[in-house]
């Protein structure tokens, strides 16, 4: 082999060489490169959960107050006699009074019913008595009309009526599903404003909903307890009231 061979021969395997060493270069290159953009991807994605998972739970409350748009009255009332046909005599009286004490407030005659009759017999000393107990029911959606009643129940008592514990008016309000939607509205808006304070202390913003979840809505007397005494169990002047406890995002 000439010199001349020999030395082309040396060119090439040093052009190889440089070769081979500078796609390993450029591959080592890229390597590193997806390496360190992997890594910024990895830091800024564990910076994002992070920011993710920071979350604030708050409670939001809304409350309205409504009147009661139906009213129930159940009316107990007994006779005691020594024979059944004296008591029940005695208790068809007093219905009687009951109807027209009502149907002179302008009731009308089907908004009383009856609901329920019973009859006990007792043997004291070897004495017969016969009780007979009845139970009568007004219900009204004329809630002025109702009060005007219970103002004035004791003219039952003048009339000769007894009426025995346990009766007394009840009010209900009944559209509580025409509230919900707004009044869950605005539970979230007062979850949210209190969220947003809460942010605001500690130097974030509040983001969208994590979790929402919905408690109970409760009728109450709007002024507090009115339970209690006879012929006054309840107050057709309610309070609704619904909390909702909402996870906010932090950003």
């Amino acid at each position: 082999m000439s010199e001349d061979s020999s030395g082309e021969e040396a060119r090439k395997t040093v052009r190889g060489l440089k070769g081979t060493t500078g796609r390993w270069l450029a591959s080592s290159t890229i390597i590193a490169v997806g390496l360190i953009l992997g890594g910024f991807a990895l830091g800024d994605g564990l910076k994002r959960a992070q920011r993710a998972d920071r979350a604030v739970t708050v409670k939001g409350l809304a409350e309205q107050d409504v009147t009661a748009d139906l009213a129930t009255w159940t009316i107990s009332y007994s006779a005691t006699a020594p024979d059944l046909a004296t008591a029940q005599a005695s208790v068809d009286r007093d219905t009687a009074q009951i109807a027209a004490f009502f149907r002179e407030l302008g009731f009308p005659a089907d908004a009383l019913q009856p609901t329920g009759v019973n009859v006990n017999q007792t043997k004291d000393n070897g004495i017969v008595s016969f009780t007979v107990r009845q139970r009568v029911s007004l219900r009204t959606t004329d809630i002025k009309r109702a009060e005007n009643a219970v103002r004035r129940q004791f003219d039952l008592v003048r009339r000769g009526v007894i009426l025995e514990e346990g009766s007394g008016m009840a009010y209900t309000f009944t559209r509580l599903n025409d509230l919900k939607p707004r009044m869950v509205a605005a539970a979230t808006r007062d979850a949210r404003a209190a969220a947003e304070q809460f942010a605001k202390d500690s130097g974030a913003e509040v983001g969208a909903i994590k979790n929402a979840a919905q408690g109970y809505f409760s009728i109450e007397a709007r002024d507090g307890d009115s339970g209690g005494g006879w012929g006054q169990s309840d107050t057709p002047y309610k309070k609704v009231r619904v909390v909702t406890t909402i996870d906010f995002y932090l950003k």
